[in-house]
């Protein structure tokens, strides 16, 4: 969105702005995890069970 500065404001839907965000910053904390950021896993079941099991760590722990 743009700054209150800006003279033309950029329309934007703030519900779809703070979901985004939202999302962005669960892939953030997901990235933290090593396993998750360099993809050590070959199988896509295995990352995937890797990303759920770091998704629900993450939530359980509040992060």
């Amino acid at each position: 969105p743009s700054t209150r500065r800006r003279k033309v404001p950029i329309p934007h839907d703030p519900t779809l702005y703070r979901q985004r965000h939202r999302v962005e910053n669960m892939f953030g904390r997901l990235k933290d995890w090593r396993r998750i950021a360099m993809r050590y896993d070959r199988c896509a079941h295995t990352f995937f069970s890797a990303i759920t099991l770091a998704a629900t760590v993450t939530f359980w722990l509040g992060q």
